[in-house]
């Protein structure tokens, strides 16, 4: 299982750190992801990370503002979220595959069934 914390109501241009620890080891899941729904808006893949080679994929409206990161030691995931606009507002959920998936493909949602662990959501509101 996987939860996820870090959550909450943060103003334009604030930071805040999604956290996504795994009940289990993280070496299971050779894939990690972070994937958000915005008000009104289907899900979609945010950054993806393989541990094996560090292939990662970022969406373009996030690159350079939100870093993905893992600690297999505290089999934890993280997701740094830096100069927040209001449209990064959504609910954010992580997951993890259970195998060496290509990055791009894991953030497409193309992995589906029991090779992908979904976390539940947080909710990200930016606002002044």
């Amino acid at each position: 299982q996987l939860q996820v914390s870090g959550g909450g109501l943060v103003q334009p241009g604030g930071s805040l750190r999604l956290s996504c620890a795994a009940s289990g080891s993280t070496l299971d899941y050779p894939v990690i992801g972070w994937f958000r729904r915005a008000p009104g808006k289907e899900r979609e893949g945010i950054s993806c990370l393989r541990r094996r080679d560090g292939g990662m994929y970022t969406r373009d409206s996030v690159k350079g503002r939100f870093t993905i990161s893992r600690d297999d030691a505290r089999n934890t995931t993280y997701l740094e979220m830096n100069n927040l606009k209001p449209e990064d507002t959504a609910v954010y959920f992580c997951a993890a595959g259970r195998g060496s998936f290509n990055p791009s493909t894991f953030c497409a949602m193309k992995v589906t069934g029991s090779a992908v662990v979904w976390g539940q959501g947080t909710l990200v509101t930016v606002s002044s």
